[in-house]
C-alpha cells in the first residue's frame, strides 16, 4: 500500500484510513513494522513514530519492565497491535521490518535473573534473525554502548573492540549484547539477512521507569522529593546523555540506509558530563534543597563514557539536536506531573 505525503492529516486510501506524518509531498510506503520490547521506554517511543508516520506497527512485550501504560495512546488505532510474548521463544507474523529492543537495559532489571537476561539477548536475537531470515526481512539490533565496557579509548569508536569482564555482575546484559552482534553479523554473512546494528549511548526521557537505577531519572526523583541525591563513587565519571527523540530519529534513519550497510553505529550525544555536574544541574534546575551523597561504586561500573559520533553524521546525516538542558527541563516537568513523583 502506498500513501500521498502532504502535511499532518489522514488520507483515506481503499476505504482504509491511515494515519501518516506527510513529508514533502512524497509517496511514502506503507510497511508493517515488529518492535521487540516495544511497550518499553525506548520501544514505546519508537511505536509511537513509526505510527505517526503511517505504518501498521507490532508491539512484541512480556511487560517485564514494559508497561501498558507506555502504550495506552496507541491502543486505539487500528494499525497498531499489541502481543504478549517472550523473545526467547519463536514469534511468526508478516512483516518487513524488524526493531529488535527487547532486553532489560538498567543494572536493578538485568541483574534480577542474570540468566533471562542473557537468554534475552542471544535467543531473541536468534528468533528475531531467523523471522527475518525467512520473510527476506530487514532488522535491526538495539545494542548499546556497554560492549565498551570500561573504556580505555575515549571517546569510543566503533572499529575500538572494548574492555569487558566476561565473568562479572554485569556480563549477563553486555556479553549478551556482544553475543547478539555476532549473531546479526554471521546471519548477515551466511545467511545473506538485511542487519542493522545500532549502539545505543544513556538515553533519558519521558517514559524511563522510575527508581530503576539509572541516573537521570533517580537524579530528578530525588531533586523533586528534596531526597538526598545518592552518587556511586567519587562523582567524577563521564557520561554523555541524549533525550529520547534524538534516538528515535537515528533508528529511523539506520533502517532506512542501504542493504549493503550494517553497522555498528555509535548513536548517542558525544557533550560529556560528570555524574556530579549532572547532579548539581538537576538540584538548581528543580530548586531542589537535596543534599549529594556519596556511596561505593558498583562493580565494573564504566569510569568514562562517550560516543565517537563521526560514523553516524556521515552515513545517517545525523547527530543529536536535543541538549541536555533541554531535555532534563522536558524530562523534569514530565516527572512533575507522573503519579510516580511521591
Amino acid at each position: 500500500m502506498y500513501i500521498l505525503i502532504k502535511s499532518v492529516t489522514f488520507v483515506t486510501i481503499n476505504k482504509t484510513e491511515t494515519a501518516s506524518i506527510l513529508v514533502n509531498n512524497r509517496i511514502h510506503k506503507m510497511k508493517r513494522i515488529l518492535v521487540s520490547g516495544g511497550a518499553g521506554f525506548i520501544g514505546s517511543h519508537l511505536c509511537t513514530r513509526l505510527i505517526n508516520d503511517g505504518h501498521e506497527v507490532i508491539c512484541l512485550d512480556n511487560f517485564f519492565t514494559g508497561s501498558k501504560d507506555n502504550i495506552a495512546h496507541l491502543m486505539g488505532n487500528h494499525h497498531f497491535e499489541v502481543v504478549r510474548h517472550d523473545v526467547t521463544y519463536p514469534y511468526s507474523a508478516e512483516v518487513d521490518e524488524i526493531y529488535n529492543l527487547a532486553c532489560p537495559a538498567s543494572p536493578i532489571h538485568y541483574q534480577h535473573d542474570p540468566i533471562q537476561t542473557a537468554k534475552t539477548s542471544v535467543m531473541g536475537a536468534i528468533n528475531m534473525l531467523g523471522l527475518a531470515m525467512r520473510l527476506d526481512a530487514k532488522v535491526l539490533q538495539a545494542s548499546t554502548s556497554e560492549v565498551y565496557g570500561d573504556p580505555i579509548v575515549h571517546p569510543q569508536p566503533e572499529h575500538y573492540w572494548g574492555n569487558v569482564n566476561p565473568v562479572g555482575y554485569r556480563s549477563c546484559y553486555d556479553e549478551g549484547k556482544r553475543c547478539a552482534e555476532t549473531l546479526f553479523m554471521d546471519y548477515h554473512r551466511q545467511n545473506d539477512v538485511r542487519v542493522k546494528i545500532i549502539r545505543i549511548f544513556n538515553t533519558y526521557g519521558p517514559r524511563m521507569l522510575p527508581n530503576d537505577g539509572r541516573v537521570v531519572s533517580n537524579f530528578v526523583l530525588q531533586a523533586l522529593n528534596n531526597e538526598d541525591i545518592t552518587i556511586y563513587g567519587d562523582g567524577t565519571q563521564t557520561r554523555s546523555f541524549q533525550y529520547i527523540d534524538d534516538l528515535i530519529e537515528g533508528m529511523i534513519r539506520m533502517m532506512e540506509t542501504e542493504d549493503d550497510f550494517t553497522g555498528p553505529v555509535n548513536l548517542g550525544n558525544p557533550n560529556e558530563f560528570s555524574i556530579q555536574e549532572l547532579a548539581k544541574k538537576i538540584i538548581a534546575m528543580t530548586g531542589s534543597s537535596s543534599k549529594i551523597v556519596f556511596k561505593s561504586l558498583p562493580n565494573d561500573d564504566p569510569k568514562q563514557r562517550q560516543p565517537d559520533i563521526t560514523l553516524a553524521k556521515k552515513k545517517l546525516g545525523w547527530e543529536p539536536t536535543i541538549e541536555l538542558e533541554d531535555g532534563l527541563s522536558r524530562m523534569i516537568e514530565y516527572f512533575k506531573g507522573s503519579k510516580t513523583n511521591k
